[in-house]
């Protein structure tokens, strides 16, 4: 069912709580249409549109918030295994095919300062940033009560595109001059952005994209997201959820896999309140962070991928753990922690729709339809 901007702010703040909201974050994994096929889907099930999901009629704002002007991409290489490329940040990446869709870089631009120096233009604030339409597409998503979203470049998941993770992380030590530069540089681009959009449109929600995280915990620890990372937050949560020029956010969504529990403190203090996706596999829990955090923090995903390809007893008990009166009052998004793996039988997928449908007290029957809830 398609949720409009109205009903999904009072869902996730717990103002009306009319049933709760289940969806598919990301869809398959690359190569699991093909297996489902094979398995005798219908193309309705391979595209997820028979589940009838739920999802947010929603517009991200038409801006380019992080390394502009990028260029072209270039193939370099490419065999029946991978494929090279020069992307837009000028980086050689290879991409399995069939495998994946995210590449993975094999050199980074920056890792001195006079490499930054190099670069940091690229972080200067332009209106042509901005697509000709863009105030007119948020206009009328205002006025058609859709949810409208704004998006920062992640104060960590920037700094690895431009240096790589290992680099990154020693950085903040070695470097911390050159990190407060880029941070401050972000957030110099992030406050030109975001002050253009309040004073002419409504922004709802804001979002950050971050994967700062793996099973054995953050990347960046408390004391370095203090110091470094919700500062930047901050900023940009200020703009945007203050009411001046119309402004009035009411989510700061920070998108990041792995283990994030012991920086949930710092990301509070940050102005973030939703996080996705809660990867079990990694530790996160939601029921534990909803007795823990309240309704501080709403939490989106959270159900174990890889039970739903196990068994249906796996299923159960994943559900029977997830799907509690504790967590139905509204600010959980019930669904998959990250991508449908491959290995899914479509048999157990439909399984686990059904069963969770019916512990949600929803309709077993939905209207057709779906819509990437990760955003």
């Amino acid at each position: 069912m398609e949720w409009n901007r109205t009903h999904y702010l009072d869902y996730m703040s717990g103002r009306r709580v009319d049933r709760s909201m289940f969806v598919e974050l990301f869809g398959p994994l690359v190569g699991l249409d093909d297996e489902w096929r094979e398995q005798g889907a219908r193309e309705a099930e391979v595209s997820l549109e028979a589940f009838g999901f739920d999802y947010v009629r929603r517009i991200a704002v038409p801006v380019n918030h992080g390394y502009w002007p990028t260029s072209p991409e270039e193939t370099l290489s490419e065999d029946a295994e991978y494929k090279i490329v020069l992307d837009g940040m000028g980086r050689r990446v290879k991409l399995p095919k069939g495998k994946a869709t995210i590449p993975l870089p094999l050199e980074y631009p920056v890792q001195n300062e006079a490499d930054w120096l190099a670069i940091k233009p690229r972080y200067e604030f332009s209106d042509r940033r901005f697509e000709s339409d863009w105030e007119k597409q948020c206009r009328d998503a205002n006025e058609s009560d859709t949810l409208v979203v704004a998006a920062i470049v992640g104060g960590y998941d920037q700094i690895r595109q431009l240096m790589g993770d290992e680099e990154a992380c020693v950085s903040f030590y070695t470097q911390p001059e050159l990190i407060r530069d880029m941070l401050q540089t972000f957030e110099l681009l992030n406050q030109r952005i975001l002050s253009a959009l309040t004073n002419r449109v409504r922004i709802d929600q804001l979002s950050v994209h971050e994967d700062f995280a793996g099973k054995s915990g953050p990347l960046l620890g408390p004391n370095l997201m203090d110091e470094f990372i919700a500062p930047y937050y901050r900023a940009a949560w200020e703009l945007v959820s203050s009411g001046e020029g119309g402004a009035q956010a009411e989510i700061f969504q920070l998108d990041s896999d792995g283990d994030i529990t012991p920086i949930v403190d710092s990301l509070l203090g940050g102005g973030v309140n939703s996080i996705l996706p809660n990867e079990p596999a990694a530790g996160m829990d939601i029921v534990s962070l909803r007795s823990t955090y309240g309704g501080r923090m709403r939490l989106v995903g959270g159900i174990d991928k890889f039970a739903v390809r196990t068994s249906r007893e796996a299923i159960d008990a994943e559900l029977d753990r997830k799907i509690v009166p504790e967590l139905l009052d509204g600010g959980v998004v019930f669904g998959l922690d990250h991508r449908i793996p491959n290995g899914t039988p479509i048999d157990l997928y439909r399984y686990y729709v059904s069963e969770a449908r019916k512990r949600l007290g929803l309709e077993p029957n939905p209207e057709p339809g779906w819509a990437r809830m990760a955003f």
